[in-house]
């Protein structure tokens, strides 16, 4: 099997997969771009613990960890299997590298995981393990965690980092009331994503570590950046010198960027 990339992609709000949408359709297509892997790691920003946590629940429900959407929504299941053996491993892993990772023997996945694996694998064929962010944690901190997990690419395991690359739900839902689903990007948003997608692709790593000090309106883009995390994750899996290709983009609202990067 060849070595799999390391994904970041972005989930968007869970109805994502009930609607056509650019993300829809490259999320759909996607997972048949690449080779199809022997097990799926997915770090969700919606899976937050104050020290890395491990999944190795074998058969995780479908979460709903959220409100208000279409009844139909609530209905979806994603039967994927866990994957304990995985779990183990990425956990001695990051128990090598220092990291004190706790053990969840029984979490379900949240939409973080499941809305982009529904459509990236519809089949659920493939076994699940995941790990969670750390919020009060740096990028530095995530970039080590992918770091550490690096290897895994090489057995065959798909790396998912799963989370917005912004995320601003404040500016978001008042173009949400007022209807302006396609709204142009306001400079602010214009400004930070063409910075990131700069850095990524050139591979600065040490401008990105630092992008919530150095990249133009971070802050407002990412007022809590839980949902970038994930991406720092997979940009440390990729190894030394890696850069990454932007596979995805587009976005809702003018401020929600729905953007994909494969690192390889």
């Amino acid at each position: 099997m060849a070595r799999m990339p390391s994904l970041f992609v972005s989930h968007g709000a869970p109805n994502l997969i009930l609607y056509d949408s650019p993300a829809t359709r490259f999320l759909s297509e996607y997972g048949a771009r690449i080779e199809k892997p022997s097990a799926i790691l997915s770090v969700s920003a919606h899976f937050e613990t104050d020290r890395p946590a491990v999944v190795t629940d074998p058969s995780p429900e479908t979460v709903y960890d959220f409100g208000g959407f279409e009844p139909e929504l609530y209905t979806l299941k994603y039967p994927a299997p866990g994957d304990p053996a995985l779990a183990e491993r990425v956990a001695g892993l990051l128990a090598d590298a220092g990291n004190g990772p706790a053990i969840v023997p029984r979490r379900g996945y949240d939409h973080g995981t499941w809305v982009p694996l529904m459509l990236l694998y519809p089949d659920a064929d493939v076994p699940v393990a995941q790990l969670s962010v750390q919020p009060g944690l740096s990028a530095a901190h995530h970039y080590r965690l992918g770091q550490a997990l690096a290897g895994l690419r090489d057995e065959g395991v798909l790396i998912v980092g799963s989370g917005s690359f912004t995320h601003n739900l404040q500016e978001a839902f008042q173009r949400l009331r007022r209807g302006a689903v396609e709204a142009d990007r306001p400079d602010w948003v214009e400004s930070f994503v063409e910075w990131m997608v700069g850095h990524i692709e050139a591979g600065d790593v040490d401008d990105l570590l630092a992008y919530r000090e150095k990249a133009p309106f971070a802050v407002e883009n990412h007022p809590t950046d839980e949902h970038l995390m994930p991406l720092y994750v997979a940009l440390g899996a990729a190894g030394d010198d890696a850069r990454g290709a932007r596979v995805h983009d587009s976005h809702q609202y003018g401020v929600l960027q729905l953007d994909a990067f494969a690192f390889q």
